[in-house]
């Protein structure tokens, strides 16, 4: 059910490790996650690859499973992850108290595990939404669908969602924005490469709308036509690439102004249907696009319109229905698109659509079961000792002017962490579940969910929520609110240990807060102020001395080859590259200070020093395997480069890396002056 989201505010460490992150089948042990001496490759020095000479064995022993299409340690820790949950949803569904979230969460799993009651209703729990869609007949007929959709949660054709406003962070307003397509990005589209996922794409759409009931001649006539009809989105839509720009997702307009761009859909209407009062402004972000809306609303036969939202609403559904929807819908998104062979075993599955429905409900079971106080007592300690490093960065930068260098520390002032779970959880009393449907369950908790969106728009933000849950092995930079967040998930190694010497932890989760402190100054973050505002605070010269420094890391990364003939997008990837070198410069920094303030902790383990073991777990945490098909998919789609290539990028540009290793010029990790990228 996937309703077109709107382009993050919030910068993620890694893509795709939303709870639950899922492993192989079976109950074979997992292995470990942590850096281990066996693992290491002493036949590969760590000057000409560092991720070979720390991963290289380990990789070659734990491809990608054939129910996967990634597999490493974030893959690991989700595993540990969903093992509590698992647990947590059994017990829920076992006997909770009525009304309880753990009720809730009974219901939601109890009605997924039932796959012969989910196959017995087959496409009977979707038909009053097909037969609103088989009474369009006019553009009229339209965009009175769309706003009921939309009003459920459901909308297909562009996101609507509510976010800080860019201009003034403190307040909540409505962000509409292009979406609409199926496929992966615009790309796929029109780029030559991907015929063959266009050809497979057309086969699903029949294969899906004569599932749902359409008579198969016509399903493939239907096909071709939401084909052309998503085509035209994508050509109006902008790149991923375009979109890393904030100036090109906010375009605040009034109510009239919208009008003029797609009067069609009469946004006085739309508000009102969705009980959101008429805003002052909105964004109306990527007006090209809905400037073709309305010429496809004026001159798209309803005919198609039908077809396209008949597929979209089915498409969406399909995980919720029964086998021969499900199948489709994973043959072509997760096998044809991204290589993966075999679907996850249900129990998986239903998990993660608990996890969509009621995600912090279940993560507030999870920390009361699995996150010790400690740990943020100590995560505490590490964030004071990032910060205090960092500080010492900017302080000391010698390409930026005093006046600039002012407002940087502003906002280093101003960052709020967040550790490991919500201080105010949210309240589920008005979402009604039942055990009598799967997918009534889902679009019930959607609406649900949807409603407490769309009632922040118009509000003060509220910077006690998180936009992750508990179990999610990730963390995030949110910009409008200067916040660094770490769920309790991913508190474990190869991360963060307890009992872990200072390398490790610092190589670890420290270089995962230095990274998500670094947001904040990266090519998009560092384009909002001390108080979250989208708001130009350099002057013109450091502006330009930035992006010098920025378009050499461009360079690099463009210069990285994933597939044969396929490269790295350094432009899509540089925020996250910024991340990460500066991340873990500040990480390494902070790491000295404290084995200065504990010189005992200052030892070598298993042969290796604090310094080396520092660069080696920083490698271990991009351990990961993919399948060849999501790879193409990230290369195309994801802001964050390959794991190899971000275990052995940032510390090619470090001389405390050559130091560690006693790495010497023209070696492969060392860049060479010119090139070597310096930016904080």
């Amino acid at each position: 059910m996937r309703l077109p989201t709107l382009f993050p505010l919030t910068l993620s460490i890694a893509a795709a490790i939303a709870a639950p992150a899922l492993a192989a089948g079976g109950d074979e042990p997992l292995p470990s996650a942590s850096l281990q001496p066996g693992d290491l490759d002493p036949s590969v020095s760590a000057c000409t690859d560092l991720n070979a000479f720390v991963n290289g064995k380990w990789l070659a022993a734990n491809p990608v499973p054939a129910d996967r299409t990634t597999w490493g340690s974030f893959e690991i820790l989700g595993e540990r992850s969903l093992a509590i949950q698992h647990k947590l949803v059994q017990e829920a569904a076992a006997g909770a108290r009525p009304g309880s979230i753990e009720a809730k969460l009974g219901d939601i799993w109890s009605t997924g595990m039932d796959q012969a009651a989910v196959d017995a209703a087959g496409i009977a729990p979707l038909q009053p939404q097909l037969a609103r869609i088989e009474q369009v007949r006019d553009s009229a007929g339209v965009a009175a669908y769309l706003r009921q959709a939309y009003a459920a949660g459901q909308g297909p054709l562009f996101s609507f969602g509510a976010n800080a406003d860019y201009k003034d962070s403190g307040q909540v307003i409505a962000y509409a924005g292009q979406g609409g397509l199926g496929l992966p990005e615009k790309g796929y589209y029109v780029e030559p490469a991907h015929a063959k996922i266009r050809e497979a794409y057309v086969q699903y759409i029949a294969r899906l709308l004569t599932l749902s009931g359409v008579d198969a001649a016509q399903a493939a006539a239907q096909a071709k036509a939401v084909m052309e009809f998503e085509t035209r989105l994508a050509q109006a839509s902008l790149s991923r690439i375009e979109l890393r720009d904030p100036a090109r997702r906010y375009n605040p307009v009034s109510l009239a102004e919208a009008e003029r761009i797609i009067p069609s859909l009469d946004w006085t209407a739309f508000f009102d249907t969705l009980q959101v009062p008429a805003p002052a402004h909105f964004s109306l972000g990527q007006p090209q696009y809905f400037a073709e809306l309305e010429s496809m609303l004026a001159r798209v036969p309803a005919s198609t319109w039908r077809a396209y939202l008949r597929f979209h609403a089915v498409d969406d559904a399909a995980p919720y229905l029964g086998q021969a929807f499900e199948q489709a819908n994973f043959d072509f998104y997760s096998r044809t698109l991204r290589g993966q062979q075999e679907m996850l075993p249900r129990w998986k599955r239903v998990l993660a659509a608990t996890n969509t429905a009621m995600g912090e409900a279940l993560g507030k079971l999870y920390v009361q079961d699995a996150f010790p106080a400690q740990s943020k007592e100590q995560m505490q300690h590490l964030v004071q000792n990032l910060s205090v490093a960092l500080k010492a960065r900017l302080q000391n930068l010698d390409w930026m002017s005093e006046q600039t260098k002012q407002r940087a520390l502003e906002k280093w002032a101003s960052f709020t962490p967040k550790i490991g779970y919500p201080d105010k959880w949210r309240d589920w009393s008005g979402l009604q579940t039942t055990r009598s449907s799967f997918l009534a369950n889902m679009q019930t908790a959607r609406a649900f969910n949807y409603r407490y969106m769309l009632d922040k728009i118009g509000k003060p933000v509220d910077r006690t929520e998180w936009g992750m849950t508990p179990q999610t092995v990730n963390a995030y930079y949110n910009a409008t609110k200067n916040e660094i967040v770490f769920p309790a998930a991913i508190l474990q190694a190869p991360f963060f240990d307890p009992e872990a010497d200072p390398a490790l932890n610092y190589g670890g989760i420290g270089a995962v807060i230095g990274h998500e402190m670094m947001h904040g100054y990266d090519d998009s973050g560092s384009q909002f102020d001390a108080q979250g505002n989208f708001d130009n605070w350099w002057t013109e010269g450091d502006r330009k001395r930035f992006d010098e420094r920025t378009d050499k890391l461009v360079a690099q990364f463009d210069g990285y080859e994933a597939l044969p003939g396929l490269h790295v997008k350094g432009r899509l990837t540089l925020g996250e590259n910024i991340g990460d070198l500066g991340g873990l410069t500040v990480a390494y920094d902070a790491l000295q200070v404290a084995l200065k303030e504990d010189p005992a902790a200052n030892v070598q383990v298993d042969g290796y020093s604090q310094d080396q073991r520092f660069f080696m777990n920083w490698a271990t945490v991009w351990r990961r395997n993919f399948t060849d098909g999501e790879l193409r998919v990230r290369l195309n789609t994801d802001p964050h480069a390959p794991a190899n290539f971000r275990a052995n990028g940032a510390p090619s540009n470090m001389p405390a890396f050559a130091q560690a290793f006693q790495c010497k010029a023209g070696d492969a990790m060392v860049r060479p002056d010119k090139d070597r990228v310096v930016i904080w």
